[in-house]
């Protein structure tokens, strides 16, 4: 190996230990990469010199001897993530330290069409540009799309919510805006997010399931490595046949999961049409008529199936929910864990957890940001540095 490839291979494992760890000290930063401290300080330097790690004094009162600069990621660098959905789409700039800088929601009164999509997302990266990121440095772009996508070229071949079928969205938005830019589906960004910063941190088996209005997606980590499948599209859960024990839980003849699990009958029974997440959350804890609670219990048991299922045939540590499922969950989420446990088998079962998306609102935007971050997180000295 050249002394260049080893230097870039040494500069792209502290940067992402520092991306996905958090502040470390030199010493800490040597013991994790087996470097001697001179390399590592020179690594450090050079990383600061390109305004994505900062320095800063230690906490002298935490540890005996001459204590050790900390170095950590700074928010210098900037991801511009999206997630448009049927009603809406959300846009964020994402910095290196995830400090979510800036965050708008446009608001649409139909499904847009992909050029309408890129775009509001183009206007918007022109007007942070020349405002509040004028003094940033732009890496890139990442959409996470309520659909299937070929991911090594941003092809979105079905997004059926939005209407969107073999769109070349990537292209599109790089042609706009000149940004690099990835896309993914949202729930697989989601899950992956919620494994590196999440309430999956640092479990190897994982299912992710993420509610949003375009309906149910997921995502798989086994042994700590997503699964994409044959073609990248694992973890469509939302299009599975539920079971369905009582014959007057059903709701579509023949339908799928997101069709029984749906944000669109909560809020339709809650009486809240439009509402956000936080105010569908507030809802669900306290339902207005005896028809909302029933609809509620309706979906959690069908939920509780599909989840059973899951973990049946995937054996996970840990179940995530994020999105409208999230709240659903957190209605009563002992209950539900226990629904899922006496509905698998027992040793599938075993230390199982069930649990909401600890990014909550931002696990998309990460994800997203994440997959526009990757090119400079795997060569920090390459020509995004």
């Amino acid at each position: 190996m050249s002394a260049t490839r080893m230097r870039q291979q040494n500069l792209a494992t502290v940067l992402q230990l520092l991306h996905q760890q958090g502040a470390l000290s030199r010493v800490a930063l040597t013991e994790a990469t087996g470097l001697n401290r001179s390399t590592v300080g020179d690594l450090v330097a050079e990383l600061v010199a390109e305004r994505l790690v900062e320095e800063r004094a230690p906490d002298a009162a935490r540890r005996a001897g001459r204590p050790s600069p900390v170095a950590a990621v700074t928010s210098h660098a900037v991801a511009v993530a999206a997630n448009p959905e049927v009603d809406a789409m959300t846009l964020a700039a994402v910095g290196l330290d995830r400090s979510i800088l800036l965050r708008e929601r446009i608001v649409w009164d139909a499904p847009p069409t992909p050029e309408d999509a890129v775009a509001d997302i183009a206007r918007r990266v022109a007007a942070w540009t020349d405002g509040p990121l004028a003094d940033h440095r732009l890496i890139g772009a990442g959409i996470a799309v309520p659909g299937l996508v070929r991911t090594e070229d941003g092809v979105v071949r079905d997004a059926p919510h939005l209407g969107w079928r073999d769109v070349p969205l990537a292209a599109l938005l790089h042609g706009t805006t000149g940004l690099p830019t990835a896309v993914g589906n949202d729930a697989s960004l989601g899950a992956r997010a919620e494994h590196l910063f999440g309430a999956a941190r640092g479990v190897d088996d994982v299912v992710y399931l993420n509610g949003g209005a375009s309906g149910i997606g997921g995502g798989v980590i086994a042994h700590g490595v997503m699964l994409g499948g044959a073609g990248g599209y694992a973890g469509e859960f939302g299009q599975n046949r539920p079971g369905i024990e009582d014959a007057a839980d059903r709701r579509v003849p023949g339908g799928v999961l997101e069709d029984e699990v749906s944000r669109a009958r909560l809020t339709s029974a809650l009486g809240l049409p439009g509402a956000d997440d936080a105010a569908l959350a507030r809802a669900l804890r306290e339902p207005s008529t005896p028809a909302a609670a029933e609809e509620i219990a309706r979906q959690r048991r069908i939920l509780a199936t599909a989840l059973a299922n899951a973990v049946n045939v995937l054996n996970p540590s840990v179940v995530v929910l994020g999105g409208f499922l999230a709240a659903l969950a957190e209605q009563d989420p002992d209950g539900l864990a226990a629904a899922v446990r006496a509905q698998a088998m027992p040793a599938c079962a075993e230390g199982l957890e069930v649990c909401s998306a600890s990014l909550a609102d931002d696990r998309l935007l990460i994800g997203a940001a994440e997959a526009a971050f990757a090119p400079l997180l795997a060569d920090p000295a390459g020509p995004l540095a």
